[in-house]
This record gives C-alpha cells, sequence and structure tokens, in this order.
C-alpha cells in the first residue's frame, strides 16, 4: 500500500439510507459525509442501528439510497472501494492456517495449499510492515492475541488501498494498551493514506481523542459534529447521562 496523503479532494457520501425488517424502522434517512484523511465515529446505544448501517453500506441488507465517491477536484462519481475489519471472526483456538494463509487467500487466486509464492509472500509482508506485523505471517491465526489479529485483519482490509475503511468496534475484547495502538494505526491511516475511515466505537475517551466528526445515531441521525460538539450536546446527554463513562470534555 503506497503513502498517498489525503488531499481532502475525495468525499464518501452516505445518502438517504433506510433499513426495515418487516414494518420496523431501524435506519430513517441516514446522510454521512466524509472526506478523505478524515476519523468519523458513530456513538450510539444499543439498538440505535449502527451494524445496520454497516450491513447496508456493505451491501448486506436491503436498504434504499445510496453510496457515492465523489472526487471533487475533477467533479466525476466513482466505483467505491471499500474495507471492512469486523468485530470478531470465529477462530478455532491453535488453528492451523497461517496468517500468510488467510492473506493469500484474500489477495490471490492461486490456491494457497500450494507451494508459496515468493513474490506474494513478500508482498503480504510488506503490507503486514505497515502496521507492525510483519513477524506474524507465519504464525497460526488461531495462536494470535486479539490486539495482532485485528492488526492482521487491518492490513488485509487495506490491500488495495480502499476509499472508506469501515471499522465495527474493532478493538472490543482487547486490553488498554491494544486499543490505544490500534487507534493509533487507524491515526496513520487517515494521515497518510487517502482514505475516509468510519468507526463504531463504544469508547467515547478514544473518540474524543481521534475523531474528526462523531455520530450519534439513534435510527437517524441525531447530533452530528465535532466531539465536543456532540458529546456536550442534549441529545447526548438525553440518551447516555450519566452512562458517558466519566468522559472529561
Amino acid at each position: 500500500m503506497e503513502k498517498s496523503v489525503a488531499c481532502g479532494l475525495h468525499c464518501t457520501k452516505i445518502n438517504n439510507i433506510s433499513v426495515k425488517f418487516g414494518k420496523e424502522v431501524v435506519l430513517k434517512n441516514v446522510n454521512i459525509h466524509i472526506h478523505c484523511g478524515e476519523l468519523t465515529v458513530i456513538i450510539g446505544r444499543n439498538g440505535a442501528g449502527k451494524s445496520t448501517l454497516l450491513k447496508a453500506i456493505l451491501g448486506e441488507v436491503e436498504h434504499t439510497g445510496n453510496i457515492t465517491f465523489m472526487d471533487i477536484k475533477e467533479n466525476i462519481t466513482k466505483r467505491i472501494k471499500i474495507g471492512y475489519v469486523p468485530q470478531s471472526i470465529n477462530i478455532e483456538k491453535h488453528m492451523p492456517t497461517t496468517v500468510y494463509d488467510l492473506f493469500a487467500s484474500c489477495i490471490c487466486y492461486v490456491p494457497v495449499f500450494l507451494k508459496k509464492d515468493k513474490k506474494i509472500y513478500q508482498e503480504i509482508k510488506e503490507q503486514l510492515k505497515i502496521f507492525g506485523a510483519e513477524k506474524l505471517i507465519d504464525k497460526s491465526i488461531g495462536d494470535l492475541s486479539g490486539g495482532e489479529l485485528q492488526r492482521v485483519l487491518l492490513a488485509i482490509a487495506t490491500k488495495p488501498a480502499p476509499n472508506l475503511l469501515i471499522l465495527d468496534e474493532p478493538v472490543s475484547g482487547i486490553d488498554k494498551n491494544g486499543t490505544r495502538d490500534f487507534y493509533e494505526l487507524v491515526n496513520n491511516l487517515k494521515t497518510n493514506y487517502d482514505m475516509s475511515i468510519l468507526l463504531v466505537s463504544h469508547d467515547f475517551e478514544l473518540a474524543k481523542k481521534y475523531a474528526d466528526k462523531v455520530i450519534l445515531l439513534d435510527k437517524e441521525v441525531i447530533k452530528e459534529g465535532t466531539p465536543e460538539e456532540v458529546f456536550n450536546s442534549l441529545e447526548f446527554k438525553k440518551r447516555f447521562g450519566s452512562e458517558n463513562n466519566g468522559i472529561n470534555i
């Protein structure tokens, strides 16, 4: 993944996304614009529609509305490339599949049970190096710690570099140090690579520190703005009150 500093002239537009499950309205006319080099964090109580919104963007649930990627400089719409890191994946402990096997299966058409391709091996190792995970390439997936696994998944999600990177509570189950390290990696991506980042999180302190924009979701966008604007808002206090984890605004 080559460095390409965010120019601010690319914009991912989430336009009027609505989702219904039967008669139940799960999302209503959600509009979010994310410029390259920008981290947008989505917050909301359980059942607010956060995961459903991500699934709609990924095309996993039926919805109305659309997602577009705009080159503002050239004033044209381009096909969007999306990278995704889930909250968790089901992996058996001591699973023999290595990081190389998993990564190679995602980026090439050669069956991974064949002899390792030296060129692909080096390509994967260089991508992992961006995330400080190059030494994990021959390690079994089942033996990775939570933080190590998320670094690997982040490396896979950004190969090739997407226009929009989606992170669904990616630090769930990771210790405090691992969580901060992960956010630092995300901060590096938004600073040094030309992509927009959309992240769902319950960690308000880290959202305050790293987010450029915060979206308070409750089936629709209730409040949008800087972390200070959202966390100080009546809308936020109405939904979280004293449950704000002692965040210092």
